[in-house]
């Protein structure tokens, strides 16, 4: 496997679609699109975007980083599956990245990363314990929160941990749910249907 490997690492565990694309060690692109639907109809053109932009192709690609959640579960099934694809038909690596993970590499020394939920709620890992969802507040009392408003910054440390992390992939990428769905009928109108 090359020392320098190029890896095409992107998230849609939230309200956005974001990718970076990691060559020589180096961030060469990355890009994000906020968008609260829509995110499994537009992963696949963004990223063959990024791969045109850098003069990449599918080819190229050493292996997959991708962010498992938490957040929407709708998007984390759309990334982590498009990815397990991805690894499949390119016979490369998928390397799945936590968002504490990555929040951890941009957070200051004493803060919490904490993910953005719903309802004034936040994702959170303390030290030594499971990830859990908690009111804001409950969880400002464990100490300062870091959050990461910047879903291109945090594709981009996704596929700089999962260079790291690439040769040490024994199985697929899984979702991280921390708490079940939360599924609501839809409020899309349905469609009408005729009878022969």
């Amino acid at each position: 496997m090359p020392s320098n490997p190029t890896i095409l690492a992107f998230d849609t565990s939230a309200a956005h679609c974001a990718a970076a694309l990691l060559r020589d060690g180096k961030i060469v692109t990355s890009r994000a699109e906020a968008m609260s639907r829509g995110q499994a109809e537009r992963l696949i053109p963004l990223l063959e975007d990024v791969l045109a932009e850098t003069g990449c192709d599918w080819a190229g690609l050493d292996a997959i980083g991708v962010g498992i959640g938490p957040g929407n579960f709708t998007g984390i099934r759309i990334s982590v599956s498009a990815a397990r694809g991805l690894a499949l038909g390119l016979e490369v690596p998928a390397v799945g990245v936590s968002g504490f993970d990555a929040l951890r590499e941009l957070a200051e020394e004493g803060q919490i990363p904490a993910i953005p939920a719903p309802r004034d709620q936040v994702y959170v890992k303390m030290l030594g314990a499971d990830p859990c969802l908690l009111p804001r507040a409950e969880a400002e009392l464990g100490g300062p929160l870091f959050s990461c408003s910047d879903p291109a910054l945090q594709a981009q440390v996704i596929a700089l941990l999962a260079a790291q992390r690439r040769d040490s992939v024994s199985s697929p990428p899984a979702p991280l749910y921390v708490r079940p769905a939360d599924a609501a009928p839809s409020r899309d109108t349905p469609p009408v249907l005729l009878d022969k």
